[in-house]
């Protein structure tokens, strides 16, 4: 990745950049030591965004130095990822500087509507993986999405994305095809009613669609343990 943007010939300030700590470098030193290396090997002098990966482990310890290197320039911003609300909660209340981003699966089958609604509060915006679900639960097939999306011109993705965006969320689709690249970016010339949202709202599951962090099977495939 460093050598890509070195290459690139694209100007730093214009390209941000989002790395994550892993818990195997969680705890005050690892977590220094690892933001350093990711600093060298991404042969850059900053990381605009910087993320703990999962809620375990030694993550306090891990977010002190997350702060330390806001305060040196080396983090443009700090942030979570996977947090559910009670870890957020904890954290956010007993650190110095609150959480700018908890990265946690978002899509229209799984909201976090009151997960945003605690974020919402003490000022974290939520960036969005998964935000088309992979195509579970039918998504690319969906009656309402389709229907409304019809209405627009645009696809049922386009719908799906635009809706996280309105709510105020933000959004990393993976693709590796450049068409559906430009497919995703193309969300920003139209605007759902109240209504048209309202029904959306209403497709949430409120739980994921891939694995459940409270699962203790899903800890120990998160720690390792075999």
């Amino acid at each position: 990745m460093g050598n890509a943007i070195r290459k690139s010939g694209i100007a730093r300030p214009d390209i941000f950049l989002v790395s994550k700590i892993w818990i195997s470098n969680y705890g005050y030193e690892r977590a220094k030591a690892s933001i350093d290396e990711s600093l060298r090997l991404l042969q850059t002098e900053y990381i605009d965004l910087m993320l703990l990966h999962q809620p375990f482990c030694d993550y306090y310890g891990a977010y002190r130095a997350l702060e330390e290197a806001y305060r040196a320039g080396k983090l443009r911003a700090i942030g979570v990822s996977n947090f559910l609300p009670n870890h957020y909660i904890d954290l956010a209340n007993n650190v110095e500087i609150v959480p700018a981003v908890n990265q946690v699966e978002t899509h229209v089958f799984c909201q976090q509507i009151k997960a945003k609604a605690y974020m919402d509060e003490l000022g974290t915006a939520i960036m969005s993986w998964g935000p088309l679900a992979e195509g579970r639960n039918g998504l690319f097939t969906n009656p309402v999405l389709q229907r409304i999306g019809s209405r627009y011109g645009k696809t049922v993705a386009q719908t799906a994305l635009r809706y996280l965006t309105q709510r105020g969320i933000i959004i990393i689709p993976k693709s590796t095809h450049r068409e559906r690249m430009e497919e995703n970016l193309d969300i920003f010339d139209f605007e759902m009613t109240a209504r048209e949202m309202e029904e959306i709202l209403q497709l949430d599951l409120a739980r994921s669609a891939f694995f459940d962090h409270n699962d203790p099977e899903t800890v120990k495939m998160f720690m390792g343990w075999r």
